[in-house]
């Protein structure tokens, strides 16, 4: 089975600059992934596919790492990240002379994954026979709980409402937060589909102490600060 292993890093971070290549605990947060995903053993190449010169410099010294330019209209943004994935395998497998059956992104925003993770993602792809895999983290919150919005009359009320109300988070039903760690597709899947959520749509339920999805400074110290407590427990 040919798996392709993506990992989408734009160089235009808002919420904290230059984040992908941001130095964490001595080398550039997109290193971790890059690493998780050589060191699984499971893919038959490795692409980074930025915006980005400097990230693509800096992802070409991991020994083992393809990368692919993205052009600027698959950049912005606004737009998913669905068409780069794309512009990836097409170009691997024309680098290749291949064609993919799995593709397999991995954010390089969610450093604090087991390569462990990788492995029973696929795996429970596999043996599940899913079209497609998403992972997620149990919820803090429960839409049909506690977690408001208000009407347009502006009265505040539970997102979900299920009758007879619930009155303990306990009695709500089981919901997840997607943490953007790993996405699982079939190769015509993913071309041939533009949602997640489908019939044969696989869940792998990762902790949230593996789920942290780096996005501003805060983000970013509290990871530091896992992955410093990590170290010192070794």
């Amino acid at each position: 089975m040919n798996i392709l292993c993506t990992v989408l890093a734009r160089g235009g971070s808002k919420g904290l600059k230059n984040k992908n290549i941001k130095t964490l605990y001595g080398k550039p947060l997109i290193h971790y992934t890059l690493e998780q995903a050589l060191e699984s053993g499971v893919f038959s190449q490795v692409v980074v596919n930025s915006d980005s010169d400097d990230i693509l410099d800096t992802a070409a010294k991991v020994k083992g790492i393809e990368t692919v330019k993205r052009p600027a209209e698959l950049a912005n943004d606004v737009i998913s990240k669905r068409p780069a994935i794309r512009q990836a395998v097409l170009e691997m497998e024309k680098r290749f002379s291949l064609t993919y059956d799995v593709i397999v992104d991995l954010d390089c925003t969610s450093p604090l994954r087991d390569v462990q993770d990788i492995h029973n993602a696929l795996n429970q792809f596999i043996a599940d026979d899913n079209d497609n895999l998403i992972t997620a983290m149990p919820s803090r919150r429960s839409p049909y709980f506690n977690m408001v919005q208000r009407d347009e009359k502006g009265r505040v009320k539970v997102v979900l409402e299920l009758n007879p109300p619930v009155t303990c988070r306990q009695d709500a039903p089981e919901c997840f937060d997607m943490n953007a760690s790993i996405y699982i597709w079939k190769r015509d899947v993913l071309f041939n589909s533009e949602t997640n959520y489908m019939e044969k749509t696989g869940l792998y339920v990762m902790p949230e102490e593996r789920s942290i999805d780096i996005d501003c400074q805060l983000d970013f110290e509290f990871v530091e600060f896992m992955i410093g407590k990590k170290n010192a427990a070794r």
